[in-house]
């Protein structure tokens, strides 16, 4: 072998020839039989999408040529721009190639297409109709050629005017872009050559008068997007003519439906083009071929299944008789924009595509473009859905193909513009490899080749550099498709809005007023204009709340003040209108809407905590965002924060920003029942601990430098008392505490320093600022508000052993140390456990508590207030629980250190265990505790109430409650509820707190 030839194999190997040698040989037998040079075959091998194969068709076209006397005419082409299309022709499509070859006479069609114009502009009925004989301005052409002849002629025209489409498709450089006009040329030509088989039909069928028969296509020809090679769905329907009965009707319009299928279908001189499938019709393979339109509206009206009407989305006359064809549309198109109000539709179109992937084999499922996961399916399904369920209300999206509706769904809000875009741009992709693997042999099928020449062509034939290349693109596909097949397909808020009737879905004036006064709002007219400054406008935030607010006005009912719902909803909308992320949240969310409808329709305080950060919106998504943070976690947060910043305002304004954050979460949890009030008051509780500690931090830092010092000379800790210390504390509690302070050896301005820390501490969090702040009350210190601020370790030390009163003794029982030095929390809490849990109570010290708590609920309770119906200090309320517990403790704590903890429940139920307090007593005792703080909380929650320790005497405030508790309780039945509980707890304490004596051990 020459170097010449060498270096033109090697030249061919790199055009792309998987045996260049024999390649090499082609090209010299094309330019023998051809009688010409080419000037540069390397470089027309290199468009070819399967060079090979592409040369072996090129010297058969040439040899046919030849021998047909059409060889002048390929010369020709060699020249011209049309010739590199018949050359990408022949080696993207073996079939098209062999009927080329077949019919060489064909091979001038390629010179005289029209540069500048468009396949799309050919009316290819016209072309279909007149090769059989046919008048194509007539409405029932009939041909002047039949049986297998006029057969063959049309299947003949058919390919013709399909080379033209298969030519422009595979020459483009851009594949995607054209695609949607490829798929509606290709319907176009299915619909004439049904139309052309009907013509043959007629010729045939001497009688064909007696019946007005329409094709209505169904799929993807009826939405035209049409593959090249696929079954066409279709459905018959005829009418009889003038004087003719129904019945002889629809007898020679089955005959006619048959034969026009034959012709496209059955076998022949010319290959057959493609199955006609008329199983989607009414009753599938068992009802009749053909019916009457009254006969099918009837069987949609009564018989029909939810997937018959996604069917008919597409439905779309193409052949026959026109005025019959759009009385089918007419009569059957409203039905398939209300078939979403049928029970279950969603469920029902949800199963259904499941089915679908169950079907597809194992083996399969990774390489099905049509109907795999991340395939064209999920992308058409997830349209289709979409359209049918909003479009009952919003017609613009009542169109068929697939793109356009995509389009269309976008426009309005229903697809967010990224997701859409992705997905139009990865179904069009799908759509180009469908249609070149089924050009390549003019065969159905939707499975990417495992082959490594045949994914190699594909990949060239589809623009791709390399298969690698479009392996990697292939992957992304299918798993963004399938991501958002998922996330819309099975959007939460679609059955919400497909349940509603039509005038429920509606927003129009009359019916939305009349719906929100039936479903509780006070304020129909109010709502209403609320909706509509929510929805008016042509943008999308207002098209996203088109779908929501539906449903949403139903879940706002839910809730206890719907009015106050929708008027928060529509501020914090406002509020949020500039985000990207948040109606998105609400649309695609499985959960968000539906809980934000129930927080802000029920709790005042969570309204308002959303309005102050509207991120938080962002939890309602997962149930793990609402867990509260446990103080590890917090405190992780907030020493981050402190070693970032310097700056003193700055950090402890981040800090109380995490203690609101983490309060709106716990309160949100707490309305949607994902937690109890003793969990919440907990997570409250930790929330304070986190910020003292922080703020410690920065005083300490702040007093250093007011002090000139690089170091504070003292030890200093803050001490948790009452609810705060028990773990207890409420969302709008005050933090009760007490400062102490040690040093080692001499430290002379010690107090002083002290006392300024515990002030620099109270201001940082009590400060009013932009993040809310943390009442601290230091009242329960020695001696009260006379005392100092902060006390010496050995001061406190002194007080309590000499001084203290037994009701600060009790006080103690709940001192937990929260912040500081931990050495210091250490000894205070060894310190005060003497005094907490003696050896015997202190003679007397029963009859103070006694006095002290007879003088509590006589003094310390509002004015004008029913006692029963306090909460804290009533009889049966929280103070008697708490007493009885706190006065087990102090007869009991240095015997058994089960009872020493903070927490009144755990000091309740280790009462109980060591049968301290009797069991049943105990049970009822728990029981009054555990609603009294529940409905503290709900009271905090509902946020309205003047004071959160007084149950309200109104049933529907009460009701509000019971909502809040979760509980399906009346407001009356919650009355009782309480009335009873703490009626028993009162007759415990009767007897567990003033019956007992001091000398009954």
């Amino acid at each position: 072998m020459s170097a010449r030839e060498v270096s033109f194999t090697t030249l061919l190997r790199r055009a792309g020839a998987s045996e260049p040698a024999r390649a090499a040989g082609l090209v010299e037998e094309i330019q023998a039989a051809a009688g010409i040079t080419l000037e540069d075959p390397a470089t027309l091998v290199s468009y070819l999408p399967d060079p090979d194969a592409g040369l072996l068709q090129l010297l058969r076209l040439v040899e046919s040529a030849r021998d047909a006397g059409h060889l002048d005419t390929l010369r020709r082409l060699a020249t011209m721009r049309a010739g590199a299309k018949l050359g990408v022709l022949l080696g993207g499509s073996l079939a098209l190639g062999d009927f080329l070859i077949r019919h060489p006479e064909f091979i001038a069609d390629f010179a005289e297409w029209p540069e500048d114009e468009p396949f799309s502009v050919v009316d290819v009925r016209a072309v279909l109709l007149m090769a059989v004989g046919a008048d194509p301005t007539h409405d029932a052409p009939v041909a002047s050629i039949g049986g297998a002849e006029g057969i063959a002629a049309m299947r003949v025209a058919y390919r013709r005017a399909l080379l033209r489409v298969a030519a422009e498709d595979l020459f483009t450089d851009a594949p995607p872009t054209l695609m949607p006009a490829v798929g509606a040329a290709l319907a176009d030509l299915a619909g004439a050559a049904l139309e052309a088989g009907l013509a043959i039909a007629r010729h045939d069928q001497p009688d064909h008068a007696a019946t007005r028969l329409a094709i209505i296509a169904m799929g993807k020809c009826g939405a035209r997007e049409l593959n090249y090679v696929s079954d066409v769905d279709v459905i018959y329907v005829a009418e009889p003519a003038e004087g003719v009965e129904d019945a002889r009707s629809l007898q020679v319009a089955t005959r006619l439906a048959v034969a026009a299928a034959k012709a496209c279908g059955g076998m022949g001189v010319e290959p057959a083009l493609w199955e006609v499938d008329p199983n989607l019709r009414p009753e599938g393979r068992d009802g009749p071929l053909v019916r009457n339109l009254a006969s099918h509206r009837a069987y949609y009206d009564r018989w029909a299944e939810t997937w018959e009407f996604q069917a008919l989305l597409k439905a779309r006359p193409v052949a026959g008789d026109p005025a019959v064809g759009a009385a089918y549309v007419d009569a059957l198109w409203p039905l398939v924009w209300s078939a979403v109000e049928r029970p279950g539709f969603v469920e029902s179109a949800q199963a259904m595509r499941r089915r679908v992937e169950q079907h597809v084999p194992a083996a399969e499922a990774g390489r099905q473009i049509k109907l795999g996961p991340g395939g064209l399916r999920d992308v058409e399904f997830t349209i289709q859905l979409l359209q049918l369920v909003h479009g009952r209300s919003d017609e613009s999206l009542r169109v068929r193909g697939t793109l356009e509706a995509l389009a269309r769904l976008r426009a309005a809000g229903y697809v967010g513009r990224p997701q859409a875009a992705a997905m139009d741009r990865s179904y069009r992709q799908l759509r180009v490899w469908e249609h070149r693997l089924q050009l390549r042999k003019l065969t159905r099928t939707h499975l990417m080749p495992e082959d490594d020449q045949a994914r190699r062509v594909l990949a060239r034939a589809s623009g791709f550099a390399t298969v690698g290349y479009m392996d990697e693109v292939w992957t992304d596909i299918r798993r963004d498709v399938r991501a958002m097949h998922l996330e819309m397909f099975y959007r939460p808020i679609l059955p919400v809005v497909a349940r509603l009737s039509a005038d429920e879905a509606s927003l129009d004036d009359a019916a939305a007023k009349a719906r929100l006064a039936a479903v509780g709002y006070v304020d129909p007219a109010g709502a209403y204009r609320h909706i509509q400054a929510l929805t008016e406008g042509v943008s999308r935030s207002a098209a996203i709340q088109r779908q929501l607010m539906p449903a949403m006005i139903g879940w706002f009912a839910q809730g206890a003040d719907p009015d106050a719902g929708l008027l928060a909803f529509r501020q914090l909308s406002e509020q949020l209108s500039r985000t990207q992320w948040y109606l998105k949240l609400l649309r695609d969310s499985g959960t968000a809407a539906e809980r934000l409808a129930r927080l802000l329709s029920t709790s005042a305080y969570v309204s308002k905590a959303l309005l102050a950060s509207g991120e938080a919106v962002t939890w309602l998504d997962r149930d793990e965002d609402l867990v509260p943070r446990d103080y590890a976690r917090l405190w992780g947060e907030a020493d981050a924060v402190l070693r970032r910043s310097n700056d003193p305002p700055q950090a402890i304004t981040a800090l109380r920003g995490l203690r609101r954050r983490e309060l709106s979460r716990v309160a949100a949890a707490d309305v949607l029942g994902m937690i109890n009030a003793s969990r919440a008051a907990l997570a409250v509780s930790h929330s304070a601990d986190m910020l003292i500690e922080g703020a410690l931090r920065i005083a300490r830092h702040t007093v250093c430098e007011a002090r000139g010092l690089s170091e504070l000379p003292i030890r200093f800790a803050v001490i948790a008392m009452g609810r705060y210390g028990g773990l207890e504390m409420g969302y709008q509690s005050d933090a009760d505490v007490q400062f102490v302070w040690d040093a080692d050896g001499d430290a002379p301005d010690g107090q002083a320093i002290a006392v300024a820390l515990a002030q620099e501490l109270r201001s940082l969090l009590q400060k009013v600022g932009p993040q809310p702040p943390l009442a601290i009350d230091a009242d329960l210190r020695p001696e009260g508000r006379n005392g100092p601020l902060a006390r010496s370790l050995a001061s406190c030390r002194e007080y309590y052993g000499r001084w203290s009163d037994p009701w600060e003794a009790q006080a103690l029982l709940r001192a937990r140390p929260c912040a500081g030095d931990l050495d210091l929390r250490a000894a205070f809490v060894e310190m005060i456990d003497g005094v907490r849990y003696p050896e015997a109570l202190p003679a007397g010290a029963l009859k103070q508590m006694r006095l002290l708590k007879a003088r509590m609920e006589a003094e310390r309770l509002p004015r004008g207030i029913d006692p029963r119906r306090h909460l804290k200090l009533g009889p049966g309320g929280l103070s008697d629980v708490e007493w009885v517990v706190q006065l087990t403790q102090l007869r009991h704590g240095r015997r058994y250190p089960e009872l020493r903890t903070t927490v009144t429940l755990d000091a309740l139920a280790a009462a109980a265990d060591l049968d301290l307090i009797a069991r049943p007593d105990a049970t009822m005792l728990r029981s009054a505790w555990v609603l009294a703080t529940d409905l503290r909380g709900a009271l905090a929650l509902r946020g309205n109430a003047k004071d959160t320790d007084v149950l309200p005497a109104d049933l529907r405030e009460l009701g509000v409650l019971a909502e809040i508790l979760g509980t399906s309780l009346t407001g009356s039945q919650l009355d009782e509820k309480y009335s009873r509980n703490s009626r028993r707890a009162r007759g415990v304490t009767e007897r567990l707190f003033f019956g007992w004596e001091e000398d009954s051990r």
